[in-house]
């Protein structure tokens, strides 16, 4: 009987290896760990073995798996992959091929209890700060591993916290990481890590705040974080009271999103003017935008005009005056259709979204672009105030009108100055939104999308001041 000490693969691969060219079998050898070596080399010295010419070839597939097998817990983890070694190059070169064989099947079940481990690893290893010793943070954590994964998560942590010092460790082994370099040590029991600290309190606000109440499966929690684990998760202490307030959580996720499938639909009175329509609108809860902007801006102008502009959605100062197109781009706007030669009093002004969608930076209110669903929730709107004023023709000023009223994916760079027709009919001129000339790359740009702009606006009034029998 050959008896080995080995800690680790590379030490299996250089014994196994001279044991193989011996033309040693899998009933001659036997693996142990060096902890258990001293009195088995006692009672059983290793026999001369004597080396053969013979060449050992073994396919790539067997290595990584040998590499994933070496690192699980099972103490004749190596008898079993020096078994597979003499198979293979004895029996058939394609056995792992063959997954009912009892020997590849094992094999394979222990890596994917390795990869699993590791897996568990990275998603729960929870670090604790402790003093440093330098002027880098230093962390410490401790994680029930049944495997020894070390070796595949330490590198994982070290890209993912570069900058600070660290050290795991688990009951098989340990790695720390100095900023520079990986090291690997003994293991240790729970009491190495401290037992709490200041980022437990953080953990908590975290995993209260991702835990989805609808959810409420504690099976398949348990499943997925088991419960040996939760020993070293701060954050697990919270899962009772979590749980008894699931069902009031999840009712108001339901209630949420009932309200949010609400369209502007729901609030459109029946057989309606503009200005009922006007005061409909001030109190739609289509949408999550109504608790955003300050008001409703409904659009405005002659309720027989024959031309309809329509923008994006009203901007700080229109929020606060309650009126489309009065801010830094209304006033582009107004420049614009002065040179294309439009009287701005003979025109409806409005918006496809009605409310100011921002994002609040200080005292400053940051202009920021409504979602498809915020478009989709106010179109009956728009849709209303069109047939309504029933335009001779509509522009539609930027990408967000143009797609609402024409379709999903135009794109204003290669359809401006193209005409489109909506749903019902109306003609429809797609332009570039005024705020555009604002935010130009530099003069020259600008220049180009005013001229671009004026252009536009001087087709579609052409256009609506032509005899219908023209058209």
């Amino acid at each position: 009987m050959y008896v080995f000490p080995v800690a680790g693969f590379a030490e299996w691969r250089d014994a196994a290896r001279g044991l193989l060219m011996a033309g040693a079998t899998p009933g001659e050898v036997r693996f142990e760990p060096p902890s258990e070596q001293r009195s088995l080399f006692a009672e059983i010295p290793p026999a001369p073995l004597t080396k053969s010419r013979k060449v050992v070839r073994t396919p790539k597939e067997f290595v990584k798996l040998a590499e994933r097998v070496a690192l699980h817990a099972a103490p004749r983890r190596f008898d079993l992959l020096y078994r597979l070694l003499y198979r293979l190059t004895h029996e058939s070169y394609q056995l792992l091929d063959d997954a009912i064989d009892p020997d590849v099947a094992e094999a394979n079940a222990m890596r994917a209890a390795v990869k699993r481990d590791a897996h568990k690893a990275k998603a729960f290893v929870r670090f604790h700060e402790v003093p440093s010793r330098s002027d880098r943070e230093a962390f410490v954590a401790w994680h029930r591993a049944d495997h020894q994964i070390l070796s595949i998560v330490a590198p994982f942590f070290s890209r993912r916290f570069p900058s600070m010092d660290w050290t795991v460790w688990t009951p098989h082994e340990s790695a720390s990481w100095d900023g520079h370099e990986l090291r690997y040590g003994p293991g240790a029991g729970r009491e190495q890590a401290p037992a709490d600290d200041e980022l437990i309190g953080l953990w908590q606000q975290y995993y209260a705040a991702a835990f989805n109440p609808a959810r409420k499966n504690t099976k398949a929690m348990k499943r997925e974080m088991p419960v040996r684990y939760w020993q070293s998760m701060p954050e697990t202490r919270l899962l009772p009271e979590l749980l008894a307030d699931a069902d009031r959580r999840a009712a108001a996720m339901v209630d949420r999103g009932r309200r949010l499938a609400v369209t502007a639909a729901d609030f459109l009175p029946a057989d309606a003017d503009l200005d009922s329509l006007r005061t409909a609108a001030a109190a739609c809860r289509g949408c999550e935008l109504c608790d955003i902007g300050s008001r409703t801006v409904f659009g405005e102008g002659p309720t027989d005009a024959r031309l309809m502009l329509v923008g994006e959605q009203p901007g700080d100062e229109e929020d606060l005056a309650g009126r489309p197109f009065v801010g830094p781009a209304g006033r582009a706007l107004d420049a614009a259709l002065a040179e294309a030669g439009v009287d701005r009093a003979g025109v409806h002004l409005t918006n496809t979204v009605k409310h100011f969608y921002h994002v609040e930076r200080g005292k400053r209110r940051l202009h920021k672009k409504p979602a498809v669903r915020h478009a989709n929730a106010c179109a009956p709107w728009l849709r209303a105030e069109i047939n309504l004023v029933r335009p001779a023709a509509i522009v539609a000023l930027g990408a967000t009108a143009a797609q609402t009223l024409v379709r999903r994916d135009l794109r204003v760079t290669e359809s401006r100055g193209q005409w489109f027709a909506t749903a019902a009919g109306f003609p429809v001129l797609v332009a570039n939104h005024p705020s555009a000339v604002l935010r130009a790359r530099d003069e020259r740009h600008s220049e180009d999308l005013r001229r671009g702009l004026i252009d536009d606006l001087a087709t579609a009034i052409q256009f609506v001041s032509q005899p219908a029998s023209t058209k």
